[in-house]
């Protein structure tokens, strides 16, 4: 693998790191700026959302640069979010701030999955990106537990601060290693958005979108689930955080070899392992080891999909590589936003945070749904497995 893909790697930590240690920090938000946990929890929906919206409209706007200067300008948006996140005076301030930094996060990981892609032989390109995602699972893993800890020790605004300067790290890091054969052609927008028709390409970016809300209607609350279901410490929810991360890891290096041998098939029984999953937290969020394996076992799912999901739209969208990998990130944030969202209706119609893992594992079914509908005409290897 190339040098170069660590790099994107260092990037999608950076990015990873700042979409996900809100999660953990939750209580320590909602605290300091007086809002609700549901109220905090905005702050998840509101980063999603600018991601969705912002996906398509960075893209046009970076469209006639080559690949490795609009990643080097997505780079310096993002460390302007974050500068903008650390000196939040006020609620609305911090989330106005959100929404700047997600502004790039759809088109670096578009483009940067279509580099990414780009550097290996046909027969590694899940491998590829899936190296590029581990940057984003080892935010989980080491960003998520460390920006959390570090919130808790010295104030939320501490982790934003260090996330800039992990930033500028990876912006640097973007100019001088990134090989500029990326730089060979500009993205033709315009007849990349042509490309965007058929239905199968709209059915897994549905896909997308349904496998992400599934995720994300737990992982939003888990440090409340943690915190007043399990009895977890502040300290604990740091290593659950940890372990959470570890979980995350291993299902994004599975899934990338999965992917590359059996797509579908992968996606298929990702799903059900992700149903299965977030059913049996509702039963074992009570008692701590039991809480744990099975959050490991959830996260080894969740992010097994991730490279398979977006290598799909591209296979699906081939004629149109920018757009449609930048429209799938921001389909696994619309998921993201929706998540959220439906997590956050389940507790404030006073269901109960245990009840948050069973609407996840209805929206994980129909994301497998999703994913039979989009295979089932199209792709004959498939048909053995539906059979």
């Amino acid at each position: 693998m190339p040098t170069a893909l660590l790099v994107l790697a260092l990037s999608a930590f950076a990015i990873g790191t700042t979409e996900f240690v809100i999660m953990g920090l939750l209580p320590e938000v909602a605290a300091d700026l007086g809002v609700s946990i549901p109220g905090a929890g905005w702050l998840v929906t509101g980063y999603a959302l600018g991601v969705a919206i912002g996906a398509p409209f960075m893209a046009m706007a970076t469209a006639r640069l080559p690949r490795r200067g609009a990643l080097l300008v997505l780079m310096g948006v993002f460390i302007v979010g974050n500068l903008l996140c650390a000196i939040a005076a006020n609620y609305g301030l911090l989330m106005l701030a959100r929404v700047v930094t997600a502004l790039c996060h759809g088109a670096f990981f578009g483009i940067g999955s279509v580099v990414a892609a780009s550097l290996v032989p046909a027969n590694r390109k899940a491998s590829a990106v899936a190296l590029m995602f581990t940057g984003l699972t080892l935010a989980n893993v080491l960003g998520v537990p460390l920006g959390t800890a570090l919130g808790q020790v010295a104030g939320w605004r501490s982790t934003f601060w260090a996330v800039t300067l992990i930033g500028v790290a990876a912006l640097i890091g973007l100019w001088r290693v990134l090989p500029r054969q990326a730089d060979e052609e500009a993205t033709d927008i315009r007849a990349e958005f042509a490309a965007l028709r058929g239905a199968g390409l709209w059915l897994a970016l549905s896909t997308t979108v349904l496998f992400s809300a599934a995720v994300f209607c737990i992982f939003t609350y888990v440090a409340p689930l943690l915190g007043e279901v399990t009895g977890v410490s502040p300290r604990g929810v740091t290593w659950s955080l940890l372990l959470i991360g570890l979980g995350l890891t291993l299902g994004n290096i599975i899934g990338g070899r999965l992917a590359d041998w059996k797509l579908a098939q992968t996606l298929m029984g990702v799903f059900v392992a992700l149903a299965v999953a977030s059913s049996a937290l509702t039963w074992t969020s009570s008692a701590l080891i039991p809480t744990e394996i099975t959050l490991f076992l959830w996260a080894t799912a969740a992010f097994a999909a991730v490279p398979a999901l977006q290598v799909n739209v591209v296979n699906f969208g081939s004629a149109a590589p920018n757009l449609v990998s930048t429209l799938n990130i921001g389909a696994f944030n619309v998921g993201n936003a929706l998540g959220a969202w439906i997590g956050g209706l389940v507790i404030s119609q006073g269901y109960g945070l245990t009840t948050v893992p069973m609407a996840a594992a209805v929206l994980a079914i129909l994301a497998l749904i999703a994913t039979l509908l989009t295979f089932s005409n199209r792709n004959p290897e498939l048909q053995p497995a539906l059979d």
